[in-house]
């Protein structure tokens, strides 16, 4: 051992005179074995033992120390250097753990072999607790912001980056390592990246508080440079005299097209009922048109002239359709739902797609699995998927490739969360795909809107998709697009499953179905409609196919004649007049008297607002229609 890390010479005189200075303080004086020579009154008030207690015991075993090395370690560098000092973890006479920053010196008192150990204790137990609780508080905080969606940014007043959370760096693509030390102005796109300082320096220099303790919206620049709409909160603290301003981001993407998606639903729904209304009253107007024109055809004799006229009932039939498929995508159009097999009724209309699509365009269709049965109006579902195709085939002018495939699809509660429309469940997919030139973004957030049209002028009406689209609601489905230009577009129809339909007698061989009788009666037939030209020409037709008629304008006039002539066979009344009682009310009334009363509604559409109702015991009609087609439901329903 060299004179540098010898113990220092002393007396036990000088010894104890240093204990008996320093009584009130933590000092502990001991061999290098341990065995306790002296113990102030500092240490009995911390340790709980008193001198008499304590002297001549070993202090590890009686204190339970435990050091970051071995006691022999310690010993061993005290008898070698002289000196120790470092963090023990004691006890307590009651057990408690008491810690304390212990500084050893060793000292070889006169005529000893050996040296002893002075050992002065301060008390660090407040500030080992203090520690220890600030670790788990800011481990729970780290736990917090490591699981909070919003994402957390933290900036000193340079702009620069301490602190980036890790919902931070899954939204803008960096890792912390990258931008802390950085600017904050990375994550933002121009002008805010180059004004930004300025804000923080205006800030600093008047206190103008723009954003501290708001929230905006702004928008966020990932790594890859895509923007995003995000709300911003900032918050503000001081601490060493300098200020931070802490971050909380929540990306509103998801949120945007939410709201986006709900005020395109919102301004179909309003277009949706100005059609259906416009479609209902221009059925009134075609009924009269075309019931006054077939009746002047019969008693014209001039060919020309019946020539002429036929081009009107023709432009009339046209207007009819226009009209079905304006309340189509109102959802305002009378279906006649029946258990169908989606797969069958396709196969089956393939060729008629086919011819009409044309040599150009290839056409596939593939069934995928079994129980594709839906309830759904099988014409009305032809009709639609006519309309996707053509759109299909105008996408693809030089040519391509259309794909008709139906399948079952079950949709979870994710699936339905995204697309409210459509309720969990199974559901017949019937999906239309095309190899054309697609939709940009625009196009496709306007494509369901009627007469929308990217066609030239007299190309198109813009109805196909708005059609299909309010079929598949009205159905209790929806109608999705995707698409991508240059790369094709795919409409997928989604149908609420159903078990498998029972033959029915229009599914049998035409010789098998039971034939018709032919309309030919002199019934009691009261007329009950508003409109006075509809009336009319519903009038003039019955009578021209033999039935006595009575009229009436409202349902309150209609039950009076009811009691008035106890011989009408039958109701024919219009579902929505005025006067406050709408046709299936009247009908409900009617039975009342008469039980045995046949009914048979019309209008110009089944109106939305009537679902639930009770038109299920009598007939149904829509405007506008022939004299062929009201004599034969008449006759369908009197014999």
């Amino acid at each position: 051992m060299t004179s540098a890390t010898q113990p220092k010479a002393t007396s036990w005189g000088s010894i104890d005179e240093l204990v008996r200075i320093l009584d009130g303080a933590n000092i502990v004086v001991h061999d290098l074995e341990g065995r306790i020579a002296r113990w102030t009154a500092g240490c009995e008030q911390l340790y709980g033992w008193s001198a008499a207690e304590a002297v001549g015991r070993n202090v590890q075993e009686l204190l339970g120390t435990v050091c970051e090395g071995s006691p022999e370690a310690m010993a061993a560098r005290l008898r070698d250097q002289g000196t120790w000092h470092g963090e023990l973890r004691q006890r307590h006479r009651s057990g408690r753990p008491v810690f304390v920053a212990s500084r050893c010196v060793a000292l070889l008192p006169d005529g000893a072999a050996d040296p002893v150990i002075v050992a002065k204790n301060i008390d660090i137990s407040d500030l080992k607790y203090a520690q220890d609780d600030l670790a788990a508080r800011e481990s729970h905080l780290r736990s917090i912001l490591e699981t909070v969606p919003e994402a957390m940014v933290v900036i000193d007043d340079a702009g620069e980056m301490i602190s980036f959370s890790k919902a931070a760096e899954k939204l803008f693509g960096y890792s912390a390592d990258e931008v802390c030390g950085r600017n904050v102005r990375l994550l933002m796109p121009n002008p805010d990246r180059d004004r930004h300082d300025g804000y923080i320096a205006r800030y600093v220099a008047t206190g103008e508080r723009r954003i501290i303790g708001f929230g905006r919206v702004v928008t966020g620049q990932r790594k890859d440079g895509t923007t995003f709409p995000m709300e911003l909160a900032i918050g503000e603290a001081a601490t060493n005299g300098k200020r931070i301003f802490t971050g909380f981001i929540r990306d509103l993407t998801s949120r945007h097209k939410m709201e986006e998606e709900l005020r395109q639903a919102q301004k179909m729904e309003a277009v949706g009922q100005l059609t259906g209304g416009i479609a209902h009253d221009f059925n009134n107007l075609l009924t009269v048109i075309s019931g006054n024109l077939e009746m002047i055809e019969r008693r014209l004799d001039d060919k020309d002239l019946r020539v002429l006229l036929r081009e009107a009932q023709d432009a009339a039939e046209d207007g009819a359709k226009l009209t079905g498929q304006l309340l189509a995508f109102g959802r305002r159009q009378t279906l006649t739902p029946k258990l169908t097999d989606i797969g069958q009724l396709v196969s089956n209309f393939a060729d008629l797609l086919r011819r009409t699509l044309g040599e150009a365009i290839e056409l596939r269709t593939v069934v995928t699995g079994a129980g594709h049965t839906a309830l759904v109006d099988g014409a009305q579902l032809q009709n639609a998927l006519l309309n996707l195709a053509l759109n299909a085939r105008d996408a693809m002018p030089r040519g391509g490739r259309l794909t008709v495939e139906i399948s079952r699809r079950r949709l979870d509660a994710d699936y339905a969360q995204e697309h409210p429309q459509l309720r969990i469940g199974d559901y017949v997919l019937l999906s239309v795909a095309d190899t054309g030139i697609g939709m940009s973004a625009e196009v496709q957030q306007r494509a369901f809107e009627p007469f929308f049209t990217t066609k030239g002028v007299g190309a198109g009406t813009g109805l196909g998709l708005s059609m299909a689209f309010g079929f598949a609601r009205q159905s209790g489905g929806d109608l999705q697009l995707q698409s991508e230009l240059g790369k094709g577009t795919t409409l997928q129809l989604f149908l609420p499953a159903a078990a498998p339909a029972p033959v029915q007698p229009e599914q049998l061989p035409e010789e098998a179905r039971p034939a018709a009788s032919q309309p030919q009666s002199r019934e009691l037939i009261l007329v009950v409609e508003d409109d006075a030209r509809v009336r009319r020409v519903a009038v003039a037709r019955l009578e021209t196919e033999g039935y006595r008629v009575i009229e009436a304008a409202t349902g309150a006039q209609a039950l009076a004649l009811l009691g008035q002539h106890p011989e009408i066979d039958l109701l024919f009344t219009d579902i929505v007049m005025p006067g406050g009682m709408l046709g299936d009310e009247l009908a409900k009334e009617a039975r009342a008297l008469r039980p045995e009363i046949k009914v048979l509604f019309t209008s110009g559409y089944a109106e939305p607002g009537l679902p639930g109702r009770d038109l299920a015991e009598g007939g149904w009609l829509k405007k506008p229609y022939t004299a062929r087609e009201l004599a034969t439901r008449l006759r369908e329903l009197l014999d």
